[in-house]
């Protein structure tokens, strides 16, 4: 099985792109017929502006841009898709942002019927969410964050479409200590994408 892991950081250096690393680590210590893709978004170049080109293909006035088909090709080709990134202002960056507002279009991830019904297409993917934080989850929780968070990126995003969460995991420096525990604790959820707990 193939896993296309999602990162979005501008440092390849990051704690971040070395959680990614050990996701995938993971993914092939469970079974070394597993594979994976790293896609990072910074060094690809992605463009995350969602503009004139995306909203004539939502309306379908015109084909979707062919960077857009090449992303959507990518998760087309895998049997999970899994997002890492650094929670910024409690949210996700804005490039990962723009990722999923131009990928994740009408016509491709749900369908927008004449009738206003909306038909989810991805009902066959499943999806992991690994997000780093430095605030503890005390305080995620008392301000509301950790529901906030699932509202807007396992409801707001995936739910939508219909593909399915599996793992939604938020590593926070407070209760983790230090980048080891962070590696550790990507390596374990690696382990378990294609778990049949995890994976449909």
């Amino acid at each position: 099985m193939h896993a296309l892991i999602v990162v979005s950081h501008p440092l390849d250096t990051s704690l971040t792109h070395g959680v990614a690393a050990a996701i995938a680590e993971g993914i092939t210590a469970a079974e070394p017929a597993h594979t994976f893709e790293i896609a990072d978004l910074t060094q690809e170049g992605f463009n995350p502006v969602y503009g004139a080109a995306d909203i004539a293909a939502f309306l379908k006035t015109a084909t979707v841009p062919a960077d857009i088909l090449a992303e959507q090709a990518r998760i087309d080709g895998a049997d999970a898709l899994v997002l890492v990134f650094p929670i910024y202002w409690w949210s996700m960056p804005a490039l990962l942002k723009g990722w999923v507002d131009r990928v994740f279009s009408n016509g491709w991830a749900y369908e927008e019927t004449a009738d206003g019904a909306v038909v989810k297409k991805l009902g066959h993917l499943p999806v992991h969410l690994v997000a780093l934080g430095a605030a503890s989850k005390g305080v995620y929780d008392r301000h509301g964050f950790t529901d906030a968070f699932n509202a807007q990126i396992t409801h707001g995003i995936f739910d939508y479409c219909g593909a399915s969460v599996k793992t939604s995991e938020m590593l926070l420096l407070p209760e983790l200590g230090e980048p080891k525990a962070y590696l550790d604790a990507a390596r374990q959820i690696g382990h378990t994408v294609f778990q049949p707990a995890y994976a449909e």
